[in-house]
């Protein structure tokens, strides 16, 4: 556990989670679609860890990353037709490869039992995010959930957090949010509120660098981690 800024820390009445790389890996299933897509214009796959370092803001975002990296940028029509063609692949690969990050039911059904509202934000599509967490079984956790399509701008803005917030009856000084990328720094920053950032993420930048008020090693150490920091407040 790495504490960052010095900020005070209260307990939250909610906690809002990112999911690609914070509740769920699911790099592998996003390889997977990517690939797809590049075959059916010839060009070659690109390995996991080529696709990981392009995750984080929209899948609109990871097809121009994947087509720049496949050295055939694409711009304007051809990207919008990319997007296009994309869309039933992606709903093709949303959870056959995709796993639970470690500890995620635990600590979950921690918060819950604890009497803490919780919300998921993400900027992946709101079909899609629901069809994932129906598929883990972890909906009846969640009071709210706000997917990329469900607001006007993405993360790092923060309209996604406030919606859900909002739909939580919580204000941002009451609430907390977890993820694992720069992005959820900077729209937790733009709501508000405090946020924690978890290592093992899709972060290209050490999450130690990224300005978070606290950096846990896995979702299982944050209930022990938030207690620590209540008991010093």
């Amino acid at each position: 556990m790495n504490v960052g800024a010095g900020r005070p820390f209260r307990s939250p009445k909610a906690i809002l989670f990112d999911l690609d790389g914070t509740l769920v890996d699911s790099a592998a299933d996003l390889t997977a679609a990517v690939n797809e897509l590049l075959a059916s214009r010839d060009l070659p796959a690109l390995r996991l860890d080529q696709v990981k370092a392009m995750i984080g803001g929209g899948i609109r975002k990871l097809v121009e990353r994947a087509f720049a990296a496949s050295g055939t940028p694409l711009l304007g029509s051809a990207l919008e037709e990319a997007n296009r063609d994309m869309a039933p692949i992606y709903r093709r690969h949303l959870t056959g490869l995709t796993r639970l990050m470690p500890g995620v039911r635990e600590v979950l059904t921690h918060f819950h039992l604890n009497g803490k509202a919780m919300g998921l934000v993400t900027n992946k599509p709101q079909l899609a995010t629901r069809e994932i967490l129906l598929h883990f079984g972890l909906t009846e956790y969640l009071g709210a959930i706000v997917g990329g399509d469900a607001v006007t701008y993405l993360k790092p803005a923060p309209d996604a957090l406030l919606l859900a917030l909002d739909q939580l009856g919580v204000e941002p000084y009451d609430a907390l949010m977890v993820g694992d990328s720069g992005a959820d720094v900077g729209a937790a920053r733009a709501a508000g509120m405090p946020v924690v950032l978890l290592r093992g993420g899709y972060s290209q930048i050490p999450v130690e660098d990224l300005g978070a008020d606290l950096v846990c090693d896995s979702l299982r150490d944050l209930p022990s981690a938030m207690q620590r920091l209540q008991d010093a407040a």
